[in-house]
């Protein structure tokens, strides 16, 4: 049996610009005190692991668990984690 592993793991993708302009009001909302890339790294470590819900639910969901995971200065992970945006 061979096991198809993409399928395994949903990816959900949300438009680019959704992207830049959730990175743009978290940077603002942060004041500077987190810099640009790890905000962008935190919101992709957040939406890639919220994969599995519904899509029109993933921008908003993942710039709350962003804001959430930035507000207790968690660490992200490496910059190997990736969202494919549409």
């Amino acid at each position: 049996m061979i096991k198809n592993h993409a399928a395994a793991q949903p990816e959900r993708t949300i438009e680019p610009c959704m992207f830049e302009l959730t990175v743009e009001r978290l940077c603002l909302e942060f004041g500077g005190r987190q810099p640009r890339p790890r905000v962008e790294a935190v919101l992709r470590w957040s939406l890639a692991d919220l994969a599995g819900t519904p899509v029109g639910a993933l921008p908003e969901l993942g710039e709350r668990l962003a804001r959430q995971r930035l507000s207790e200065n968690t660490v992200a992970p490496t910059a190997d984690t990736a969202l494919t945006l549409a």
